[in-house]
């Protein structure tokens, strides 16, 4: 595939994440984290195992496409979890925990994913990846319990869709992730496509290194926790201390610059690292500012509705990266995802002043 038709497939991905994440949210907060995450995961896991039958670039972009709906439930149910069971001052650092998920998944994903295909195919390679989603599935259902903080406290009813899109704190909140996440994006889906075409990396050597970063980002997911509820242990706000700590990490994915412009690639591959831990220190902060401002029983449907800014700027920045990728190089690709993360910050940092009780 040419990065032009790579970027089509991974916009596919992000198209549906964008459009599910504004349903997926609802929808846990009425049923419940218990069911509603079950029901995610076991579309994602499906989908997932579909990737094993795909016969060309269309359907591959189908398969694509139908993950992104079920990926688009993760964090809106994830946080509902954190925001059931745990207070303000420890959100941050239980965010970060439960999100060191994925960057362990992104880590241990190159040398498996490697593995499974040099010895079996890549077809078995999508097929297991699926089945560990079921495997996950059948421990959530038998051991998850709702919080009796929920059980007992008040109920406080879903928004109405067009009530939270007059909201001005989670429209700015949405537009902040226009310009965070797909910094993300770019390192999970073009970071092994940059090793083999900028610095000629093998399929094994990117099995061997493309890792580092997502270690560097599970130490992030820990110690962006760690920092905010230091923060608010010394007297800090819980709210400020969450946009502070999104602001300082930040700064840390500016290293995507001179990523690019080393012409060593184990230093280019600490710079990634580098920014890679400061997008995890800042999401775990994130991921705890929507219990901040509005009631645990809403904070799903509040999460997904931002959470289409990350879909939207994933599906617009991938396209522009496959476009300059083969037009030009990666330079200005890295140079683009230095800067962006510091306008994201910015928008964090002004947003509206805003209680949990409204």
């Amino acid at each position: 595939m040419t990065p032009i038709t790579y970027s089509r497939i991974v916009s596919a991905f992000m198209l549906a994440y964008t459009i599910m994440n504004g349903l997926s949210g609802p929808v846990i907060d009425r049923l419940g984290a218990k069911l509603g995450y079950a029901l995610t995961v076991a579309w994602w896991s499906t989908a997932e195992i579909l990737h094993a039958f795909s016969g060309g670039v269309v359907s591959l972009g189908i398969f694509r496409f139908f993950l992104g709906m079920g990926e688009a439930g993760n964090w809106p149910g994830a946080i509902k979890v954190v925001a059931e069971w745990f207070p303000p001052g420890e959100r941050a650092l239980a965010s970060g925990i439960f999100n060191s998920g994925s960057s362990i998944g992104a880590l241990l994903a190159p040398p498996l994913v490697t593995w499974i295909t040099l010895r079996f195919g890549w077809r078995e390679a999508f097929a297991f990846i699926g089945l560990s989603g079921f495997a996950w599935l059948l421990l959530w259902w038998a051991i998850y319990r709702s919080s009796d903080s929920v059980s007992s406290g008040p109920n406080v009813r879903p928004p109405r869709l067009r009530t939270l899109l007059k909201d001005p704190f989670l429209l700015q909140l949405t537009a902040s992730k226009v310009f965070s996440d797909p910094v993300w994006y770019f390192y999970i889906f073009w970071f092994p496509q940059y090793l083999k075409s900028a610095r000629g990396f093998t399929l094994l050597e990117i099995g061997r290194t493309a890792w580092i970063p997502f270690l560097a980002a599970d130490l992030g997911n820990l110690l962006g926790g760690v920092v905010s509820a230091l923060l608010i242990r010394r007297g800090m706000p819980a709210a400020r201390a969450h946009r502070l700590c999104v602001v300082r990490f930040s700064l840390l994915m500016t290293a995507a610059i001179p990523a690019v412009l080393t012409g060593n690639p184990a230093v280019s591959i600490g710079f990634v690292s580098l920014a890679a831990l400061g997008y995890a220190g800042s999401l775990a902060n994130l991921l705890s500012i929507p219990a901040d401002a509005f009631p645990k029983e809403q904070v799903s449907s509040v999460w997904g509705i931002a959470s289409m800014g990350a879909g939207l700027g994933g599906m617009v920045f991938s396209l522009i990266t496959g476009s300059i990728v083969e037009r030009w190089s990666f330079t200005p690709v890295f140079l683009l995802f230095g800067t962006i993360p510091l306008l994201a910050a910015w928008m964090v940092w002004r947003l509206p002043t805003r209680s949990a009780s409204g």
